[in-house]
């Protein structure tokens, strides 16, 4: 715990939050998973919530407890490259070359990795992609870590994981400058929100058990958002070339708003299990559907 504290440049405080929640859900999972059985666990949050924290620590303490193989993904990692959506930019909106948005990840990509997981056997392995943000670029290859199957948990991580497609009347009002000044005509959200009800939907029809972080608000993501920006930049090797100054963030969240109201709204009620932040980004309650009904 120590190492992993220092690891993840956590608080002490973290062990308490790790042994009073992250723990016990650690100690389900084999129940959840049943025997001879891989599961397929998702984690949402918006930005600045701790899911890949807590994917990181899910993977340590199952290996730890059960022995058990874990790859984690993050959505992040598979969006498109730079020139694929400068492709996009092109041919569908120009919103579309900002990474973050549903339709901009390579979601065949994704759904290939998590068949090649499945299948894994023992002897094989498999390097998992890996994004760069300071490049706003796939990294190289030489840089994907390996996972050795088979594989008993994957982890998929991100802030669109379990989200669904919105009704098309939710789409005619703009929700901030973004959309009203660069989106008028809403083609753009259409294009979020088809590829949300396609391609990603498939992916997320196939968790077994959905994690949701839920942060007090949306303006609490933004203040969380920064700090993880500045923690990004201490340990790029291009230190803060590439990333973002708060006035880029706040636009850079709108290409995300939408659909994070939208899953503060909606998603307590559809994951397995829900952490709740407060606005100093600690848990203060966890609630698991089987509880709420």
């Amino acid at each position: 715990m120590s190492a992993f504290l220092s690891q993840h440049r956590l608080p002490a405080t973290f062990r308490q939050v790790a042994e009073q929640y992250y723990l016990p859900l650690a100690r389900q999972l084999p129940a959840i998973r049943g025997i001879g059985k891989q599961l397929l666990l998702g984690i949402n949050g918006a930005q600045g919530t701790g899911k890949s924290t807590l994917a990181e620590f899910l993977r340590l303490a199952t290996k730890s407890m059960f022995d058990w193989r874990v790859a984690v993904l993050s959505i992040d990692d598979f969006y498109y490259t730079l020139e694929e959506r400068r492709a996009l930019a092109r041919d569908v909106h120009p919103l579309l070359m900002t990474r973050g948005a549903p339709g901009t990840h390579d979601t065949d990509l994704l759904y290939d990795y998590l068949e090649r997981l499945r299948q894994l056997d023992t002897g094989e392995h498999v390097a998992l992609p890996r994004f760069d943000k300071a490049t706003d670029d796939r990294a190289d290859e030489t840089r994907w870590p390996t996972v050795d199957g088979p594989v008993d948990l994957i982890i998929l991580e991100g802030w669109c994981v379990g989200t669904t497609a919105q009704a098309d009347l939710e789409l005619r009002q703009p929700v901030n400058e973004l959309e009203r000044n660069e989106d008028s005509d809403g083609t753009w959200r259409h294009y979020v929100n088809e590829q949300l009800k396609a391609s990603y939907q498939q992916i997320f029809d196939e968790l077994d058990f959905l994690v949701f972080l839920q942060a007090p608000d949306f303006d609490s993501i933004l203040r969380w958002r920064v700090e993880q920006e500045e923690k990004l930049a201490t340990v790029s090797p291009q230190g803060s070339s590439g990333l973002m100054n708060r006035e880029q963030l706040e636009r850079f969240l709108q290409f995300y708003e939408r659909l994070t109201r939208a899953n503060l709204k909606d998603l307590p009620s559809k994951a397995d299990v829900v952490f709740s932040l407060d606005e100093a980004h600690a848990i203060e309650s966890r609630a698991q559907k089987d509880d709420r009904h």
